[in-house]
């Protein structure tokens, strides 16, 4: 039963991350005038689609890989694969939405990184960049030993959801940033509420939604992974023994 509601929570998140990738990609196609790869407002675009994907969609499902009862019982090596693969993965589209965004401010000769979305946003791709490489080093690679494993399991657990939360923060900043920046006229005001600010708005509460959803998920208890040995079925792990 609890594994039921397990995979419809999952199955409303999926609907959720869904939203918030065609939500973002319908607002800078629609209102924002489309994509481009040529320095222009419109490489702009991809900025907001890739870091919402990425290290909001992408990265929050990869978060929950250990919360799947099927990685419960046998080897966990090939879990901790799809893991690191999928937080890989987000971590490329992070980087060519950087790549984006500061091409489009040295065409267009803007300064970089002057505003607090960007601190954060800049602060949120470092720590994501340190939790990858030092959970690759200790958690996938078979040198590290079990006592070094288990205390920094719980940090490698905390900053996990740190970074999520601070995705979560940079995205919607940033569309409220992109908001003043773009509805700033005396004909259409941002205070005035035109319907791109009330799409935009809306896109940026299924982000916290999506992330309020995934926070949850990994804190539920019912849904953590047990402790070693209490699974009979358990195989043991090569090289893990965890």
């Amino acid at each position: 039963m609890a594994s039921g509601r397990f995979y419809l929570t999952c199955m409303v998140l999926g609907s959720l991350g869904s939203m918030c990738i065609l939500f973002i990609t319908y607002w800078m196609q629609y209102w924002r005038g489309g994509f481009a790869w040529d320095g222009s407002v419109h490489m702009f675009n991809w900025h907001p689609v890739l870091m919402i994907s990425g290290m909001v969609v992408l990265y929050g499902a990869a978060s929950l890989v250990y919360r799947l009862p099927a990685s419960w019982v046998g080897p966990k090596l090939p879990w901790k694969v799809l893991h690191a693969t999928l937080h890989l993965l987000a971590f490329t589209l992070t980087v060519v939405g950087l790549v984006a965004v500061f091409q489009f401010h040295n065409h267009s000769k803007i300064s970089h990184l002057y505003s607090l979305h960007s601190w954060l946003g800049i602060t949120t791709v470092v720590f994501f960049a340190c939790q990858w490489s030092l959970g690759f080093a200790i958690f996938l690679l078979p040198w590290a030993s079990q006592w070094l494993r288990s205390l920094l399991k719980p940090v490698h657990v905390f900053f996990g959801a740190c970074i999520l939360s601070l995705s979560i923060t940079s995205a919607i900043s940033g569309i409220n940033e992109k908001l003043f920046f773009v509805l700033k006229n005396a004909t259409k005001p941002y205070s005035s509420l035109p319907s791109e600010a009330v799409f935009a708005n809306s896109t940026g509460i299924l982000v916290v939604a999506f992330g309020l959803l995934v926070l949850y998920i990994l804190l539920a208890s019912p849904w953590k992974r047990p402790d070693p040995g209490t699974l009979t079925d358990r195989q043991p792990l090569l090289h893990d023994r965890e």
